[in-house]
């Protein structure tokens, strides 16, 4: 028993590693503020660069999905985490538009390859009474990337000491470095692979699986969490700097803020969903958001924006992992294809930025706030649909 216990923690811990990398993705939210201001570029412009790293989840979640059923998901997982290596590796050389716009394009390729990939690997090595939890307990691990992407990036702009003339571009070779231990560590990991039962699906079959009713909530609730997510994001320091008249580096606490707490949410929730059901914490989760949003969208005191983003950290930490699980469980025989479309709604972290930009040049960051509350609202609607166990 302790034999097996201990096998399964070799194999999970470089899974977990590989997980740590996927948070990198969301160090475009931090890194396109500092581009919006060495720049001087507009909300709208600034914006592109969180909607373009996400458009390539939906060119390339669904043909994932494909390739896993070719080559295997380990693989695939090897292959995305080379793509982010270089993605990575182009800032250190300069931050030009061109320049930013290509990384941005490759970190979502890569991304899009390892979300897609990563998340049913993790599935072969835990029982599914395990999965909701052990996807929470991946977002955490996710989740510490993401918030320690600011303070790298502070520390970069505002270290006595010249960070090799990359300033907050520091935080480039560092992710980089970590990603070459992902590749090299799950590369000497020995991992069984399931095989799918049946003739693998054509990418006509994937989508098709978009008129199962379920699979289609399960999809759109996906694009309103990343689309949450990617808002709060960048939104955050935009409205302390609105209503506060904060300065950048000291505004860009609230991108860390919301992390810490989907951070702190994401590891209570591993514990959680093992002792409630999913449906409940889902809803808990929800009504946590919807409040948060009435005070992002009415107050101008700085300490109930805070409570704010920090609720809204804590309410969207779990909506991931509980909509993936329900999707892969409702439908198992095909977990590489169901990966891909639910991978394929994070293309909410490109529609949400791009209506928050336009809402916000046009009536300031109370606009942008308003996008994400029809988010919060769908994922109310949402709810009815879960079922009481995952």
């Amino acid at each position: 028993m302790k034999s097996t216990k201990n096998t399964s923690l070799t194999k999970l811990i470089p899974v977990m590693i590989c997980f740590f990398a996927m948070g990198f993705v969301d160090l475009v939210g931090i890194a396109s503020n500092y581009v919006k201001a060495d720049l001087g570029l507009t909300d709208s412009q600034a914006n592109i660069f969180p909607s373009l790293v996400f458009f390539w989840f939906l060119i390339f979640s669904v043909p994932t999905g494909m390739l896993m059923n070719r080559i295997g998901r380990k693989r695939t997982v090897l292959f995305s985490l080379v793509i982010t290596f270089f993605s990575l590796l182009l800032p250190v050389f300069g931050d030009s538009y061109a320049l930013m716009l290509i990384s941005f394009s490759l970190l979502g390729i890569g991304n899009a390859l390892m979300q897609t990939s990563l998340n049913p690997l993790l599935s072969t090595i835990v029982s599914k009474h395990k999965l909701a939890s052990s996807l929470t307990f991946g977002q955490f691990v996710k989740a510490i990337a993401s918030f320690l992407a600011p303070y790298i990036a502070m520390w970069g702009a505002t270290a006595i000491l010249p960070s090799f003339g990359l300033s907050w571009r520091i935080l480039f070779p560092v992710y980089a470095l970590i990603s070459v231990v992902a590749v090299v560590w799950l590369n000497a990991t020995s991992i069984k692979e399931e095989i799918e039962k049946g003739t693998p699906s054509t990418f006509i079959q994937c989508l098709a699986l978009l008129g199962k009713p379920f699979i289609l909530l399960s999809f759109i609730g996906i694009m309103c969490h990343v689309g949450i997510d990617v808002g709060t994001n960048t939104t955050a320091p935009k409205i302390l700097m609105e209503r506060v008249g904060m300065s950048l580096a000291e505004a860009g606490f609230a991108t860390s803020l919301y992390f810490i707490f989907r951070t702190a949410g994401c590891l209570l929730g591993s514990f959680i969903l093992r002792r409630i059901s999913s449906k409940l914490f889902f809803v808990i989760s929800v009504c946590m958001m919807l409040l948060a949003m009435a005070g992002l969208f009415a107050s101008r005191d700085i300490r109930v924006i805070y409570l704010c983003i920090a609720l809204i950290g804590f309410g969207n930490s779990n909506v991931f992992p509980i909509i993936f699980s329900q999707a892969l469980l409702w439908m198992p025989e095909k977990k590489n294809e169901i990966s891909g479309l639910m991978i394929m709604g994070l293309f909410g972290g490109t529609i949400f930025p791009l209506a928050m930009g336009l809402a916000s040049d046009a009536v300031g960051q109370g606009g942008a706030v308003l996008v994400m509350t029809v988010g919060v609202v769908f994922l109310l609607f949402y709810m009815f649909s879960i079922k009481k166990e995952a």
